[in-house]
């Protein structure tokens, strides 16, 4: 059993940054697949990055350039630098463990609000 507590939201404006944090219980973080998604009201969830256990990353293409994603297995944390906020970034941000066979373990998600 995974669980994952994100923080770091908050109100930013326009070209501000955020680091968002995941927080994982258990001994399994390291093997596991971090994602970090997100949901806008009345939009679907959309994965916006990824890192493997190996470390690969993956980014969704709005994101490249002022989105960094990492992961510390010590402390058993993973991170989301964003930089160059836009008011489109605004949504619920939700962290997601995935392990080697597919399964998926939640975070309860932090709200991210960029103004104009």
């Amino acid at each position: 059993q995974v669980q994952l507590v994100e923080s770091g939201g908050g109100l930013v404006q326009a070209g501000g940054s955020l680091r968002l944090s995941c927080a994982a219980s258990g001994n399994t973080f390291s093997s596991n697949a971090i994602e970090w998604y997100r949901q806008a009201p009345g939009k679907q969830r959309e994965l916006v990055a990824r890192i493997s256990s190996g470390g690969v990353t993956v980014y969704l293409t709005s994101v490249k350039g002022r989105f960094t994603i990492s992961r510390d297995n010590a402390k058993n944390t993973a991170y989301l630098q964003m930089n160059s906020l836009k008011p489109e970034d605004t949504a619920v941000y939700y962290c997601n463990a995935r392990t080697l066979d597919n399964y998926s373990y939640w975070g309860q998600g932090t709200q991210v609000t960029v103004s104009s």
